[in-house]
């Protein structure tokens, strides 16, 4: 194992502690979600869409719909030759030859799950080859330079934006005279307060400290990633997320071994509820295995490529589905190369229970590898013929500059809450058809 970066001697109680505290701050699982605002729009049509059981209501006026498309100079996009299996949510879009945007009434503040679907597709209308544009969510820039990226596959673009106001705007801004900007279909959910709390903990140059005001900074998901399991779809998981396998992220299966688990995810009132993980996500994982009298001599080590100089919110999910009995599993945990928990008891911040899940938020700066890494190894107090180490899930997101930007920072653009009629001056005398 590689030599790690360790933190100063008190980070590891002062991150027990403020853990404690995080976990006294959250809510209870609840049985059924049910969110106070929830936007889920089929973008340019005038009929509703089904996906995963969710009803996407279009955005043309003749829908019925509640009108949050707030720009009249649009056009309406249709795949005239959809591939067979397509969802319909990716067979039309709403392109932008100007700046526009859909304006949502917000009646619960917080934060907001935000989620931007875009396909390209063949359309006798315009080559959607052509768009490049920005997208800004309150003032926050979250795309820049965007083109759709895909035309094999649908992309979607992952936000939790903090909202306290009564509307929350959303804007498309073409990058040149002859582009322009399209989406196919827009969700805007209030989030479950435990989702993302005020404090997490921040490491920086071997320090551990205090990062406060998290809930309120921009974040962008990057990976959502299900360790040891198959693919999570949003048909599986109360917010309608995707989780993703790790196998693309692991460095080397050497040394781990995969297990599931067949009985109930014992979610704690205080603890991790279902929200903040699904079952079918806490029900896998890797996990290092004592097989004789030894405590291997072995770390787990998955890698996430990122860019730009941003910070990082690394959010890690645990839940002891292994051990036979509690008091049996202590491991050490690193992200970055550093040690921010040193002989991990789980059970001792689940109330002595097993199978009840606990996550742990870090926020890290990029380094210049351009690599975020998390490692589970064995402790000094490991076991043999016991589990000496245990990951369940992986989250990587994003937080936003002090531009107020997600993607960039030179542009005039990209300055937080720029004004509308500063960047219509660029794209004046543009005369787009009506939808």
């Amino acid at each position: 194992m590689e030599a790690p970066r360790k933190l100063k001697p008190c980070a590891f109680l002062l991150l027990c502690a403020c853990c404690a505290a995080a976990l006294l701050r959250a809510l209870p699982a609840s049985a059924s979600f049910s969110p106070v605002d929830n936007y889920l729009v089929n973008c340019g049509s005038a009929a509703d869409a089904a996906v995963y059981n969710r009803a996407f209501l279009g955005d043309s006026s003749g829908s019925g719909s509640p009108r949050v498309l707030a720009s009249s100079r649009t056009i309406s996009l249709r795949d005239g030759s959809p591939a067979l299996g397509t969802p319909q949510i990716y067979r039309t879009a709403r392109a932008f030859a100007r700046p526009s945007k859909y304006v949502f009434e917000v009646r619960e503040r917080g934060t907001h799950m935000v989620r931007l679907h875009f396909h390209r597709f063949n359309s006798s209308r315009m080559d959607m080859r052509d768009a490049r544009f920005h997208v800004l969510v309150d003032g926050f820039v979250v795309l820049g330079n965007f083109s759709g990226e895909s035309e094999s596959r649908p992309v979607i673009k992952d936000y939790l934006i903090w909202v306290d106001a009564e509307k929350l705007v959303l804007t498309f801004v073409p990058a040149e005279r002859s582009k322009f900007g399209f989406v196919n279909a827009i969700e805007v959910i209030s989030a479950p307060k435990d989702l993302i709390l005020d404090t997490a903990q921040l490491i920086d140059g071997g320090k551990i400290m205090n990062f406060d005001g998290l809930n309120r900074q921009a974040l962008e998901v990057l990976y959502r990633v299900s360790v040891g399991g198959p693919k999570v779809t949003p048909f599986n998981d109360s917010l309608w997320r995707t989780w993703v396998p790790d196998d693309a992220f692991l460095k080397s299966t050497y040394g781990s071994e995969r297990i599931s688990f067949g009985g109930r995810i014992k979610y704690q009132t205080g603890g991790a509820s279902r929200e903040v993980g699904p079952d079918n996500m806490y029900n896998s994982a890797r996990v290092i295995k004592s097989t004789n009298a030894t405590v291997p001599t072995v770390n787990m080590t998955w890698v996430f490529p990122v860019t730009g100089d941003y910070k990082y919110l690394v959010r890690l999910h645990f839940c002891d589905i292994a051990s036979i009995s509690l008091e049996l599993l202590y491991f050490n945990v690193y992200v970055n190369g550093f040690l921010v928990f040193e002989n991990f008891d789980l059970s001792s911040v689940v109330n002595e229970v097993l199978a009840a899940p606990f996550y742990a938020d870090f926020v890290v700066e990029r380094d210049d590898s351009g690599i975020l890494s998390v490692s589970i190894g064995p402790s000094n107090y490991s076991m043999a013929h016991a589990i000496d180490g245990i990951l369940n899930g992986v989250e990587v997101m994003k937080l936003n500059n002090s531009m107020g930007s997600l993607d960039g920072e030179e542009d005039n653009w990209g300055k937080p809450h720029c004004g509308m009629d500063q960047i219509a001056d660029r794209h004046d005398r543009i005369k787009p058809e009506t939808s």
